[in-house]
């Protein structure tokens, strides 16, 4: 890759930093998060005693028996013992049990909760390498950007997600609000989230799914009951229609783009690249790769692996002023 195709990618990309959310396991915002963090504490503070320990009578004894010049004979050999022997056997075996139950305890936990009525159901599917999200209940489909209600403690609404893949393994991981979870093609698995708080949780594939794994990134936002509803609310609408940009709109259903993505309302029907309904209205594009811009989408859609290299996504080769429109027309759809 070119110079210059560096730092336009740089420039691009979103970075986990501070300002868009942690991705910090020590700074739980969800009960599964917490149970998980308690037992990572638990975890660290025992290994850090025997550290602690063997690290010390290591000192001790480099010490303690280090050669001095006085020394004329080789010291007393001592050939086994069963009490030291068994206690470096049976301490270790304690361990590895507590650790262990407490590990099943902390499992069972969060996969074992009862799901409240007052749960939302959201279908999660993973492709290589973006994530497909299906809300059932109200009939909206959209992609890499997750959007769920805060959960009151005093009156829990946790979402649940059911999750698959439509190709390789893939797994799914917020480290503030819990623990990872794979996407196995043909098979579901479920896991579920309750951040009590308003904001951004970021997170990413931890399942190696391909060359652009490292970009197939998780935002996860927590709307206030009102806002979240509003949002609803919005994506059930049909995708807008705008003069101003029927040019692009017949641009990008005489193309390719109407076999791969989805526009509600319009002829593009594909579900093999995300649900581009509303896609003006997200903030990033490439699964939170890359900030959403007009200047950045006209890139990715001209050659996607400019951006991101490893996307599936062809490039599209049309000429300028195709490409504008067809720019212009995705950056109404909001």
């Amino acid at each position: 890759m070119s110079t210059h195709r560096i730092g336009s990618c740089l420039a691009a990309s979103i970075p986990f930093d501070s300002a868009h959310g942690s991705t910090s396991v020590f700074s739980p915002a969800a009960t599964p998060a917490h149970a998980i963090y308690s037992l990572s504490m638990l975890v660290l503070s025992i290994t850090a005693a025997i550290f602690l320990v063997v690290a010390g009578l290591l000192v001790y004894v480099l010490i303690r028996y280090r050669s001095r010049a006085s020394d004329t004979e080789e010291p007393t050999q001592i050939y086994g013992s069963n009490q030291i022997e068994l206690s470096w056997t049976v301490i270790p075996i304690l361990i590895v049990v507590m650790l262990f139950l407490a590990t099943a305890r902390v499992i069972f936990a969060t996969e074992s909760a009862p799901k409240p009525v007052s749960a939302m159901d959201v279908t999660v599917i993973g492709h290589q390498f973006w994530w497909e999200y299906r809300y059932p209940g109200f009939g909206v489909v959209t992609a890499n950007e997750l959007h769920i209600p805060v959960s009151d403690p005093q009156h829990p609404t946790p979402t649940y997600l059911t999750m698959s893949s439509a190709d390789t393994d893939h797994s799914f991981w917020i480290p503030r609000l819990a623990g990872k979870m794979d996407l196995i093609p043909n098979k579901i698995n479920t896991m579920w989230i309750d951040p009590p708080a308003t904001g951004l949780y970021l997170g990413q594939c931890a399942q190696y799914c391909g060359t652009q794994h490292a970009k197939m990134l998780l935002r996860v936002y927590a709307d206030s009951p009102t806002d979240f509803a509003a949002w609803i609310k919005h994506q059930q609408q049909p995708a807008e229609e705008n003069a101003a940009v029927a040019e692009g709109r017949t641009v990008f259903q005489h193309n390719a783009c109407i076999s791969c993505h989805s526009v509600a309302g319009t002829v593009a029907t594909g579900r093999f690249g995300p649900d581009l309904t509303h896609v003006a209205s997200r903030d990033t594009i490439a699964s939170g790769a890359i900030v959403n811009t007009p200047a950045n989408v006209r890139d990715f859609v001209s050659d996607p692996s400019h951006l991101k290299p490893g996307a599936l996504m062809p490039p599209m080769h049309l000429n300028d002023h195709d490409l504008d429109a067809v720019t212009a027309y995705l950056m109404t759809l909001k």
